[in-house]
């Protein structure tokens, strides 16, 4: 009987227009999975990015109704106010104007947030940009969700494992933070591999108001280099997965 061919995936939750990173990290997998059926977090990257602008580095929030819902899940988190959407498309649009390939992407982009501005739920906003910058940027990964009952266990690990079992999964990829708190050995026990991105060493690019800042929004990447921008980041020998590898005890 052959093996199981090699499934790579990673488990993320969805954020808002968010950075290279993030969109390189979907690139390298065979399934991205939203992860969103898990509580929310105030002041994270959940419903805010950050745009370069002509006064630095600026946070664009979409404002959601949390006060008191302590529990709520990030699929259960709801926009406060529509206008939100007007407002984001007007500093973007004030702050890449000039950006070499604006108008390349102008008509698009400000489609997208025509189309957020109707949405009630933020992981609707977050999923619609999400997929609609894939296909800008040439990435064919498929995006799915999760849905509850692929999860089971009481810690981040194991519902991570319990997910992995449930895709089929060989391999599982994620961003270096995890290193705090996954227990890689338990995906060792279920026959998953653990890899690493490692963003370190992104090239800088033509960007406005310097200095260079990589931590933006993937919008930055778009309207200052174009697709070829992230072709650059894909070919790029300095942006690697590194691999666990699992150490045998006596």
């Amino acid at each position: 009987m052959s093996a199981a061919p090699a499934r790579r995936v990673a488990i993320v939750q969805s954020s808002y227009i968010p950075w290279k990173g993030y969109f390189d990290l979907i690139d390298r997998c065979d399934e991205f999975v939203l992860y969103d059926n898990v509580q929310y977090t105030r002041r994270d990257w959940r419903n805010r990015n950050r745009i370069k602008t002509a006064r630095g580095v600026r946070w664009l929030t979409i404002p959601v109704r949390s006060k008191g819902r302590y529990l709520q899940r990030i699929d259960e988190t709801e926009i406060e106010d529509p206008g939100w959407a007007r407002s984001h498309w007007a500093q973007v649009a004030q702050s890449y104007a000039g950006a070499e390939h604006f108008d390349d992407h102008r008509e698009r982009i400000e489609e997208l947030y025509a189309v957020a501005a109707k949405e009630t739920m933020l992981v609707r906003v977050n999923e619609l940009f999400i997929r609609a910058l894939c296909e800008l940027l040439g990435i064919e990964t498929r995006v799915s969700r999760l849905p509850d009952s692929a999860l089971a266990g009481a810690g981040p690990t194991e519902r991570l494992v319990s997910a992995c079992r449930a895709l089929g999964a060989s391999e599982y990829v994620s961003g270096p933070a995890a290193r705090s708190y996954l227990d890689v050995e338990r995906f060792d026990q279920a026959g998953v591999s653990v890899s690493w991105m490692d963003y370190s060493d992104y090239p800088e690019y033509p960007q406005p108001f310097p200095p260079f800042e990589h931590g933006v929004s993937v919008l930055d990447l778009l309207f200052c280099t174009g697709p070829l921008g992230f072709a650059a980041i894909r070919a790029s020998s300095a942006v690697v997965t590194v691999p666990h590898h699992r150490v045998e005890t006596p």
